[in-house]
């Protein structure tokens, strides 16, 4: 009932940049935690940041000082500014967000991913 599209994904040289985008749509009452997390090919998936509703929000100790997460209510979207990127920083990206569908009606809805290749 809750669709989410990505976008932002691509190749990057060592040091650069990419934004990543994730925008909502379908039956939604509201939305309360959005957020992003990678898998790295052979690793389990990790939380890269999260932001509440409110707009606290929670990082990776491997991406603080050069990852930023925001997000748009009005737009239901959340991004992912991703700045001093690294080799590491390599993997799948995938959005997450959770929410209610109705008053009493919860739902947690993750996106297709979007790739993420940092090489030179």
């Amino acid at each position: 009932q809750v669709q989410l599209v990505e976008s932002g994904g691509g190749l990057v040289q060592p040091g650069g940049s990419l934004r990543l985008s994730c925008a909502a749509s379908g039956s939604i009452f509201s939305i309360s935690a959005m957020g992003w997390y990678r898998q790295a090919p052979g690793k389990q998936r990790e939380l890269v940041a999260a932001i509440t509703k409110r707009g606290t929000t929670n990082y990776a100790d491997s991406v603080k000082g050069r990852f930023t997460i925001s997000r748009d209510n009005a737009k239901n979207t959340v991004y992912l500014q991703m700045n001093s990127l690294k080799p590491e920083d390599t993997a799948v990206y995938y959005c997450n967000v959770n929410g209610y569908v109705s008053m009493t009606s919860r739902f947690d809805s993750w996106g297709q991913g979007t790739q993420v290749t940092v090489s030179s």
